[in-house]
């Protein structure tokens, strides 16, 4: 074998070797029973977070999206949505908080949404870039006992679903902290760089609920 044949074959099996693959969830239509529950690894008794997903979708048009779904029995603790009209948002019992960027389409978006209780300074970051900041529910806190969902809104507990608000498309990678990251660090994340696994939820080992007409894929990065 030549010197260059070997070279690349060395090449070629460390690539391999080094490939990761990571779980990625698929709702390939609209429906009202479609929906996946994500099992925290610690309470979510929140007075700051940061929410971070890479989201795919060709729904178009002046259509609700949502994005993740956090509900104790009473209250909506935290939604995220794609409004109407192509904003992302979200909101903690109550009013939300928008952001104007460029609308989410087929091709992936790496998203994390930050909130701090202390100050109310809530941002999102669009593939690494980092929105204005605003400032939101100052002094509220993220209440512990409810159920995490993607792909549904419920406007009851694990209920009430609405198949015109419901996600299609692909989402994977959702992690969330207990506390608002850096700049630098969200920057790392949206380029697939290394960085400390989510303390609420790490998605590499997180449980996955699946219930109705979605699909949980492996693919490699």
């Amino acid at each position: 074998m030549t010197l260059f044949g070997v070279l690349f074959l060395i090449v070629t099996s460390t690539v391999l070797a080094g490939s990761v693959t990571i779980k990625t969830v698929v709702f390939p239509c609209e429906s009202s029973n479609t929906y996946v529950e994500m099992l925290p690894q610690k309470p979510l008794n929140l007075r700051a977070f940061t929410l971070c997903m890479r989201v795919a979708t060709e729904l178009t048009g002046r259509r609700e999206i949502i994005l993740f779904a956090y509900r104790t029995r009473d209250f909506d603790e935290l939604n995220v949505w794609r409004e109407l009209d192509g904003r992302l948002s979200f909101y903690l019992s109550g009013e939300g908080v928008f952001f104007k960027v460029p609308e989410l389409g087929p091709l992936e978006t790496h998203l994390c949404f930050t909130w701090d209780s202390g100050s109310g300074a809530a941002t999102l970051f669009m593939d690494g870039r980092r929105s204005s900041t605003k400032i939101y529910k100052k002094g509220h806190a993220v209440r512990s006992g409810g159920k995490v969902i993607l792909g549904q809104d419920p406007d009851s507990y694990l209920g009430g679903f609405d198949g015109k608000q419901s996600f299609v498309g692909e989402i994977c990678d959702v992690n969330m902290w207990d506390s608002v990251l850096s700049d630098s660090t969200i920057r790392d994340m949206s380029s697939m760089n290394s960085v400390p696994r989510g303390n609420v939820f790490d998605w590499e080992s997180t449980e996955l609920k699946v219930n109705g007409n979605v699909e949980v894929v492996n693919r490699e990065l």
